[in-house]
Formats: C-alpha cells, sequence, structure tokens
C-alpha cells in the first residue's frame, strides 16, 4: 500500500517552500521594500536636505526611513516630524497653520493631507474640502459649498497661492459674480478685509442673519437704514457689536432741543419718524392732572423754551392770586388741579389748628372781610375778657378754658388757696366768687353767718374778721392743729 500524501507537505513541495522564502528575502535584501512598495516616491527636490535626502525619491527605496516596524512604538507621523522639523515647530504654534490643526486628524496621520507613492511629478498635498477641518484655522466652509457657477468649491478657487495663505482679494472677485454693485457699496462701507467680519459661517447673509433677535431690533425707519450709518467705519465684528443703542448715541446732531430734554428720545418719539411726537408729561418731573390736561403746551412753554419751565403754582399763577400773597405761595395747600374752586384749606396744616369748637367757627367770623393775613391767633384777640373776671386773669384764657367750650372750666395756675378746700372736691369758681373773681366769701359753704362771726372774733380781740384767707390760709379753723373750719 501506497504512503498516504498530506497536501504539499511532501518532501519535494518543503524543499520549493525554501527556496522560494530564500528568494523572496533575497529581493528583499537587494532591492529593498520596493517589492511592497504601492507606487514610486515623489522625486521633487525641496530646497535644504532633510534628513540626508532632498526628496521622498532620494531614500532609495528604503521603506524603513518613513516606515517604522510593527514592532517599534514610533508612527509614521513620528518619522515624518524626525525630517520635517519645521512642520514640527508649526505643531507648537497655535497662530501657524500645522498649530491650528493641531488636535485633530490632520494633525495626528500626515497622510489625511499628503499622500505619497503617487509618481516621481504628483503632488504631495492632496486635500478633499468636504473633509478637511477648515473651521480649525478660522475659517469655516458651510457658506462655501458652490460657486457662483454652481460648481464645488476647490482649494485653488481661494488660495490661488500656496495653501497657506489666502489674499483676501479673491473675496471680492469671487463675490463681483453674483452681485458686483452690493461688493461694491459693502467694500465702500466696510473695507476690503473681508476676514474682519466674516468667518465663512454665513451668518451676516440676508437669508440667515436677522437683526430683530438682537437686543437692538430694527423697526420703523431703523429698518430701511443702511447698516453703514449705524456700524460706521467697522471693520472687525467687535466694531460692528460695538455700535451705539441709544437714540442720542447716533441722532445728538439731530437734537433740534439741544439737549433741553435730556438724551432720552424715545420719551417723545417713535423708531416711525420724528413726528408726530408724543410726550408723555406723566413721566416727567411734573405730571398733568386736572385742569393742566388741557393747557396747551405754549401756555407753559413760552416761546417752546422748555428747560427752567416754573413746576411751582405760584410761578405761573402769580398773577392769578386772588388773596394778594396773604397766604403765601403754597397754593396747593387749599387748591387742586381740578380748578380754584372749591378751595379746601387745611387749617390742622397752619401755625393755628382748629380744634373742638373752632373746627365749627365759620371763616369769616375769625377772617372779616377776608382778611387772612395777621388774623389773630390767641384767645384774647378774640375774644373779650367777660365781666365777670374783671380782668383778674389778664389774657391767659388757655390756663382756665380749652377750645371744647367755655365751661366747665378749671383754674390751672398757683391759687393762694386751696381749691380742694372742704369734702367735695375742688370747688367751681362761683362757690368762693359768686359775682366776680376779685372778690370771695367763705359763706357760701360754712353754716355760720357774718353776725355769728364778729361776734366771735371780737370777744377774741379780733378786729379784721372779713378777711378770712389772711388768717386762715389752708382753711383751717385752727391752722396748724389739723383741724378743720366748721
Amino acid at each position: 500500500m501506497a504512503p498516504r500524501r498530506l497536501g504539499c507537505l511532501t518532501g519535494a513541495g518543503l524543499i520549493a517552500a525554501a527556496v522560494t522564502l530564500l528568494l523572496s528575502l533575497g529581493v528583499i535584501v537587494v532591492f529593498g521594500g520596493q517589492w511592497f512598495s504601492p507606487g514610486p516616491l515623489n522625486a521633487q527636490a525641496g530646497g535644504a536636505a532633510l534628513g540626508g535626502v532632498t526628496s521622498h525619491a532620494a531614500t532609495g527605496g528604503r521603506c524603513y526611513a518613513c516606515h517604522p516596524a510593527p514592532w517599534e512604538a514610533a508612527n509614521l507621523a513620528d518619522r515624518c516630524l524626525a525630517c520635517h522639523t519645521a512642520v514640527a515647530a508649526e505643531l507648537r504654534d497655535p497662530t501657524s497653520l500645522h498649530g491650528a490643526l493641531q488636535g485633530t486628524r490632520a494633525a495626528m496621520d500626515c497622510r489625511g493631507c499628503h499622500t505619497e507613492h503617487r509618481g516621481p511629478a504628483a503632488g504631495l498635498t492632496n486635500l478633499d474640502p468636504t473633509t478637511f477641518p477648515h473651521d480649525a484655522v478660522g475659517y469655516m466652509l458651510a457658506g462655501h459649498a458652490r460657486r457662483a457657477d454652481g460648481q464645488p468649491f476647490a482649494c485653488a478657487d481661494c488660495h490661488t497661492a500656496k495653501l497657506a495663505t489666502f489674499d483676501a482679494a479673491v473675496c471680492a472677485d469671487c463675490h463681483r459674480q453674483a452681485d458686483p454693485a452690493y461688493v461694491e457699496q459693502h467694500m465702500a462701507d466696510f473695507g476690503a478685509g473681508c476676514l474682519g467680519c466674516h468667518d465663512g459661517a454665513d451668518r451676516y447673509s440676508k437669508a440667515r442673519f436677522d437683526h430683530n433677535r438682537l437686543p437692538f431690533p430694527l423697526t420703523g425707519k431703523h429698518a430701511g437704514a443702511r447698516c453703514a450709518s449705524c456700524h460706521a467705519n467697522a471693520r472687525t465684528a467687535a466694531d460692528l457689536q460695538a455700535a451705539p443703542q441709544t437714540c442720542v448715541g447716533c441722532h445728538q446732531k439731530d437734537d433740534a432741543h439741544k439737549g433741553e430734554f435730556g438724551t432720552d428720545c424715545a420719551a417723545c418719539h417713535k423708531t416711525a419718524g420724528w413726528k408726530p411726537a408724543a410726550f408723555d408729561h406723566n413721566k416727567s418731573a411734573f405730571p398733568l392732572t386736572g385742569k393742566h390736561v388741557d393747557v396747551k403746551c405754549e401756555s407753559c412753554h413760552v416761546n417752546r423754551v422748555f428747560k427752567g419751565t416754573p413746576q411751582t403754582c405760584v410761578g405761573c399763577h402769580q398773577k392769578d392770586d386772588a388773596h394778594k400773597g396773604e397766604f403765601g405761595t403754597d397754593c396747593a395747600a387749599c387748591h387742586k388741579t381740578a380748578g380754584w374752586k372749591p378751595a379746601a384749606f387745611d387749617h390742622n396744616k397752619s401755625a393755628f389748628p382748629l380744634t373742638g369748637k373752632h373746627v365749627d367757627v365759620k371763616c369769616e367770623s375769625c377772617h372779616v372781610n377776608r382778611v387772612f393775613k395777621g388774623t389773630p391767633q390767641t384767645c384774647v384777640g378774640c375774644h373779650q375778657d367777660p365781666a365777670y373776671h374783671l380782668g383778674a386773669f389778664g389774657t391767659a384764657c388757655a390756663d382756665c378754658h380749652t377750645a371744647d367750650g367755655w365751661r366747665p372750666a378749671r383754674y390751672n395756675r398757683p391759687h393762694t388757696f386751696p381749691l380742694d378746700h372742704g369734702e367735695r372736691g375742688a370747688s367751681s369758681c362761683k362757690t368762693c366768687h359768686p359775682d366776680q373773681l376779685k372778690v370771695y366769701t367763705c359763706y357760701g359753704c360754712h353754716e355760720h353767718t357774718p353776725a355769728e362771726i364778729q361776734r366771735k372774733h371780737v370777744k377774741e380781740g379780733i378786729p379784721d374778721f372779713t378777711d378770712c384767707v389772711k388768717c386762715h390760709p389752708t382753711g383751717r379753723e385752727k391752722e396748724g392743729e389739723g383741724k378743720e373750719d366748721d
């Protein structure tokens, strides 16, 4: 029986495999890695030699010059930067092209933008505008998908010299194809530095920009105003945002009032136009009420002079003062803006508040012939001393009386004789002074008679027995013994 064969694992098969492996190793040794190369390398020579060569093709097909072995920690990008030291420096500078791309896939893998093995004359930089992270360099391509003719944008359409540079004149040349008149006016208003305001997001286009979504919506006449009218000499986005948002910020030169009304133009004017103006006087320091509402403006603002207009009653109505200044200048103490009449004078705010019986007294009872100035403010000025007093108390009526009425009266000054003499509390004036205050008698209370008192005092050798208080100042029969007179 013949031996069983295991596919190629025969003696001849193993010998053929060994020969093939040796031949492959020989080719690799002799020809380097060119046996695995997808194509010839670029032969365009640079300026100075980098890594000992002036072009990739000068490496002689040594794959190891760019491609590290699988077991090494380095990668292809590391090998690139080992030779291209200027690019490595750019990656550390965020203001450079490669530095701006730091952190993107393009910066981590050079092959994202630079391709090889396409022949000795092929370009090493191959960018796809649809995948290149253009926003990382400060300009988006969101608004630049297609040119004015409808064709997709290519890098060379904007980067006419080299990819790392950009000429702003390209913007104007391209946009003139769509709207030449607008571009010329736009450049006259805002200059030729397009990138100062535009970042490629197309946020200022007519289709996307809405001023009414900003803190300063455009209404009335503002809606039709040219941008440059408010954003004069703006050259950057910051300049646009710094435009004044107050009326006076733009219209101070148009102020016909010369600052008399301050700077809040919107208090009277609307964006629909300067006229008609509607001044709300109630928002001013002098609100209009009552009769003032219907008064013509020029009645107070003579010759259209507004600043310094009087805000006091007497400032306008002094000529109408029927009191001839007797009540001073505070007209509002009695009168309201509803009219001169009815007048309601609050006497309690004056120097002579009305209390008690005075509240119901007619004005003319005190202010005779409508004379107000100089009206007496003392009791005796209006109320003459009655015959009963005979001038005993002088003019201090308030020592006994109040505005509630003449009676009851209570003497509030020091009295020679105790007013609470006896057992019935304080006595009234009439008890001791029945006819007049200057004369007193004790016989109104005590049970003795004049004859009895005379006999008793004569017996005791007291000749002067008519002036009882002289000997009895406290009302006691025997002063100092605590026994009261009966």
